[in-house]
């Protein structure tokens, strides 16, 4: 694991943690915050306190509420990480009264978002840095390769995803081992321990739908009918899955026209090794009849993680009419809208007239693995 952390967050780290401030970095469970975390706090000067949310003695300090009790353990360090915070209760207040009362530089890790913020959210408004933590990307590839060796590795990503313990396995027989031991242990083990899941099974059910089901848009009720389930209830799990980091929500794209679709919406995974876990099918290319699908998921996650460590601010959706019309990715950003068709085969396609009709600062280009560096690097 030591050979794969974020680079792009050691480069800021030092800005980012700051006294008066908690670091919360986010993100899927096994995805290699803790050993991030810990790399780059043997880069820092000072005494530093690691703990994790399992500890029993930990939770106790932070559950009591008592500021004497927080200070005696934690007053003589200048760092203070936790890891799997969401695990302690109380634990926002306590960090706020560390923050508040001790010149201490506080980062915290979490696979849940959900449950993290909601302890954390109220008593430290004003007080925390967010960060989300994604499986490997090529940026980070490319760094250790350059662009070209990252690309030799594309059908490998493609169906094996960026999960760092993924990657520094040779032999693919033991990256799927990996996988499905991601799939059956770890991968959503915080929404059954939180949120009281009464039937584990369909929130595998539900993924496995939606996972022949990317780049389409995602009927509630047409799922909830194949797993017998309310619309209520189905909503209720994309809510807890997009909060686990399981999967992305995209809503549809629209500004002056009725014929635009809004009302429905489109899911994509974090990860395709994930994906292909779901569905038991680590098929290369050549022999797969998804690959566009692999190739949309594939550049909508690579994208998303570009967005986030270049720290480029953007609004994401996809774009398509009643009639047909549509473009794979929409990024609006600096006033302007930026529209991109995902084909793994290269072919000229001409934008819909209608969205350069209709929006005067919209462009439109095709991504296949020809130009796909410059899009997601």
């Amino acid at each position: 694991m030591d050979r794969w952390f974020n680079r792009y967050y050691e480069k800021v780290f030092d800005d980012l943690l700051k006294q008066g401030k908690v670091l919360i970095i986010y993100g899927p469970r096994r995805v290699g915050k803790t050993a991030l975390i810990n790399k780059l706090l043997e880069q820092q000067s000072g005494k530093t306190f690691k703990g994790t949310g399992d500890d029993m003695e930990l939770r106790d300090v932070f559950t009591s509420g008592k500021l004497q009790r927080i200070s005696n353990m934690f007053g003589g360090y200048d760092i203070v990480f936790i890891d799997e915070a969401q695990r302690i209760p109380e634990v926002g207040l306590g960090l706020k009264m560390l923050v508040d009362h001790h010149n201490i530089k506080i980062v915290i890790s979490g696979s849940s978002s959900l449950d993290l913020t909601n302890k954390v959210g109220e008593p430290l408004t004003g007080r925390q840095v967010q960060k989300i933590l994604f499986p490997l990307s090529v940026l980070e590839l490319s760094e250790q390769f350059g662009g070209f060796g990252a690309h030799q590795r594309l059908e490998e990503l493609l169906i094996f995803g960026g999960y760092p313990e993924v990657l520094n396995q040779t032999i693919n027989i033991e990256k799927i081992e990996y996988l499905t031991l991601l799939r059956d242990t770890y991968l959503l083990k915080d929404l059954f321990e939180t949120e009281n899941i009464r039937n584990p099974s369909r929130l595998l059910q539900l993924l496995k739908l939606l996972a022949y089901q990317i780049g389409n848009e995602v009927s509630l009720s047409e799922l909830g009918a194949g797993l017998n389930l309310s619309r209520q209830s189905v909503e209720r799990y994309l809510y807890l899955l997009e909060k686990a980091f399981v999967i992305q929500r995209v809503g549809g794209f629209s500004r002056n026209l009725r014929s635009e679709v809004i009302k429905t919406a489109r899911y994509y995974f974090w990860d395709n090794g994930v994906r292909n876990a779901l569905i038991n099918n680590f098929n290369p290319i050549a022999s797969r009849d998804d690959v566009g699908k692999l190739w949309e998921n594939f550049l909508f996650i690579e994208r998303m993680k570009k967005l986030a460590y270049h720290r480029i601010p953007a609004n994401v959706y996809f774009w398509r009419t009643y009639d047909k019309k549509e473009i794979d990715f929409v990024e609006e950003r600096d006033g302007e809208l930026y529209g991109f068709e995902f084909k793994w085969k290269p072919k000229k396609i001409k934008p819909p007239a209608l969205w350069l009709e209709t929006y005067q600062n919209a462009t439109f280009e095709v991504i296949s693995p020809e130009n796909y560096l410059e899009f997601v690097l």
